[in-house]
């Protein structure tokens, strides 16, 4: 799987940290690595800074020092050091519960006294031997456990939850077809085991994911949701800490049927097209949903079993105008598809349902940092497509038109309303959350 699944991402924080490391990577995957490869300390998360492309590998992580707002930054914490739960015999539990089962404080597992250990962090590196929490370094049967600081007891084990417990909340065991869209059932924890905020509340969290905007996506109590097309449903969390996360529902064994058999024409985006056109509009063949190359991408068919990503069949997995691919030619990141009409009449290529393709204004270059610019230019320098801004998929965000009423954030043309250092856009790619504009600067002689 991908390396950043045994994270927990969080948006727009920073923590401060006494050990970190300063390492210049070009995404979150290679500062991942980074902190999986980190032998200056045990690495339990990291930021990444994706205007600077900086990465800092951090020895804690939010549970364990101040937390605050940071616009550019993501944080990603491990999520074995989050779990307060243990999964089996708890051999890799690394919560931070520090007492016996009987209330006695656990001895520092580098310590000599009251006891002699058996199990130190120089003899058993991998075991998670921090401080005094609670660990199954030898793999007892019986659960993690720690030496005592009560002389006349040298070791006792530890009283920590199934992490099933936490999850599961009614008698049934429950679970969720394809991204869980549709997943209707009473998780309200997350994976990491805390407890859910209700969607029609704005404390700790404010939100715009309100019965009002989502009536149709079942936002019950505070239950596990997912109204955004994320990889599995999630929820704001009751911690101030963390925005939100991920819940642990697992997938269902026995496949249901998800919109019959998908259609073989173009109806609305085209969404349920399943045929079998393999070409774009200007003739190029399709790239491989299940391949990597020529181009890098998140619509993985593993990731979305229920987009109908099959072969390189021309698909609308994100909500686009109609359905696309990326393509085999390495100069050409991405194309629509033409696609004949349920009706019987043929697509025009100049538009579909009205929607006209983008054609750019007089205005197709910026000057200064380019929050003026009002063009249509809605493609990224590397190629992508760029989101729109009213939407929260596949990136939430908070660069919203109502809170950016002056920057005239329409449609998903390339703006700049933060002042950057050029107009940019979120993209539509999963793996990719923003980049700047396919802009050049005008060439104004005055300025000059």
């Amino acid at each position: 799987g991908d390396i950043l699944d045994d994270y927990l991402r969080t948006d727009g924080v920073w923590i401060l940290t006494r050990n970190k490391q300063f390492y210049k990577t070009n995404n979150e995957k290679e500062c991942a690595e980074k902190c999986e490869a980190e032998r200056n300390f045990n690495c339990r998360s990291f930021l990444f800074t994706r205007k600077i492309l900086q990465c800092l590998t951090l020895a804690e992580n939010a549970r364990m020092t101040v937390m605050f707002n940071s616009t550019d930054a993501v944080l990603y914490e491990k999520k074995i050091y989050l779990l307060q739960c243990k999964r089996g015999i708890g051999k890799d539990y690394r919560g931070m519960e520090a007492k016996t089962r009987r209330g006695i404080p656990c001895q520092k597992w580098s310590e000599k006294t009251p006891h002699n250990p058996n199990y130190t962090p120089e003899k058993h590196p991998s075991a998670g031997l921090d401080e005094n929490y609670c660990r199954n370094p030898d793999g007892d049967v019986k659960g993690p456990w720690c030496y005592t600081t009560d002389p006349a007891t040298r070791f006792d084990y530890c009283n920590i939850p199934e992490c099933e417990g936490q999850v599961m909340h009614t008698g049934e065991v429950e679970c969720m077809q394809c991204n869980g869209e549709d997943y209707h059932g009473e998780v309200s924890r997350t994976e990491s085991g805390l407890e859910c905020q209700r969607w029609d509340a704005q404390e700790p969290h404010m939100h715009g994911f309100t019965l009002k905007h989502f009536p149709e996506k079942d936002l019950k109590k505070n239950y596990c949701r997912n109204p955004d097309g994320e990889l599995r449903p999630w929820c704001f969390t009751t911690s101030p800490t963390k925005r939100w996360e991920y819940c642990n529902i697992p997938r269902c064994s026995t496949h249901q049927a998800v919109s019959g058999r998908g259609s073989q024409c173009l109806s609305g985006k085209g969404e349920d097209y399943r045929g079998r056109i393999a070409i774009t509009e200007s003739g190029n063949a399709c790239q491989h949903w299940n391949t990597q190359f020529p181009h890098r991408h998140g619509w993985r068919p593993d990731r979305y079993p229920c987009k109908g990503l099959e072969e390189n069949y021309c698909r609308n997995p994100d909500g686009e105008k109609r359905p696309w691919c990326y393509t085999i030619n390495s100069s050409v990141r991405w194309e629509y598809c033409t696609i004949p009409h349920c009706d019987g009449t043929e697509l025009q290529i100049a538009g579909v349902n009205n929607v006209p393709v983008q054609v750019p204004l007089s205005e197709e270059c910026y000057r200064g940092k380019g929050q003026s610019y009002r063009g249509t230019t809605s493609i990224t320098v590397s190629g992508k497509k760029c989101q729109a801004w009213n939407s929260m998929f596949p990136h939430r965000h908070e660069k919203t038109p109502d809170r950016f009423p002056n920057a005239d954030l329409r449609e998903n043309y390339c703006r700049n309303p933060d002042g950057d250092n050029s107009p940019w856009c979120f993209t539509t790619d999963p793996s990719m959350t923003w980049e700047y504009c396919n802009l050049k600067r005008c060439d104004d002689h005055t300025q000059e």
